[in-house]
């Protein structure tokens, strides 16, 4: 794992991280007079899921930002397998546990970068894996297919890693997302690269 260093930013007009920050904090803090928009100032935070479902769409005109992420770890490159979608992939490490379930939960852990390799989100930055269900359109479909396979995919398997290349059709399409008040973290027609580690079937309540 490569040592924590701070990736090119460019830092929203109308209002700073530290700004944001520390009004999620005194949001959180206050027992009086809550804020009631604090829940959209979380969900920014936590933009980089990734399933359509959760991730507000903003008109085509909003303008694009990116939020300051540092990278917890860069994968080598590899070459990539490009399918018939269009999606590409690498496996810089095959599993040698199940392969990953359909409609089941799992856990991963994932860095995700534009392709011009700035980090939009991680859950290394969080210090815990991500839950997610796969093949019931809860994720982009670039990321069902990357992780489930399919269409010239192969199955990933649990202790793999793979490089997972998603054009916008697999993303988030011709508008941008995870916006909130004009400003948006992920551009329209934006292609996306993710690199996925493939943790463990979740062990939990499965329904």
């Amino acid at each position: 794992m490569a040592a924590t260093s701070p990736l090119t930013v460019i830092t929203p007009v109308s209002r700073s991280l530290q700004t944001l920050k520390t009004s999620v904090s005194s949001s959180l803090h206050c027992t009086t007079n809550p804020i009631p928009n604090v829940k959209k100032h979380i969900f920014q935070v936590g933009v980089g899921l990734l399933a359509a479902s959760v991730v507000a769409a903003a008109p085509l005109e909003a303008e694009a930002t990116r939020i300051e992420y540092y990278a917890t770890f860069a994968e080598p490159s590899c070459e990539l397998n490009f399918v018939r979608s269009g999606l590409g992939y690498c496996d810089l490490a095959v599993g040698s546990g199940e392969v990953v379930p359909f409609g089941q939960l799992i856990n991963v852990h994932y860095t995700a970068r534009f392709a011009d390799g700035i980090v939009f989100d991680s859950s290394y930055k969080r210090a815990r894996p991500l839950t997610m269900r796969l093949g019931l359109g809860k994720v982009i479909k670039g990321l069902d297919q990357g992780i489930l396979g399919g269409g010239g995919v192969p199955p990933m398997q649990v202790g793999g890693k793979r490089k997972i290349h998603i054009p916008p059709h697999l993303a988030y399409g011709p508008e941008p997302a995870g916006c909130f008040s004009g400003d948006c973290n992920i551009p329209a027609n934006a292609t996306l690269v993710y690199d996925v580690k493939f943790v463990d079937i979740y062990k939990g309540n499965r329904k």
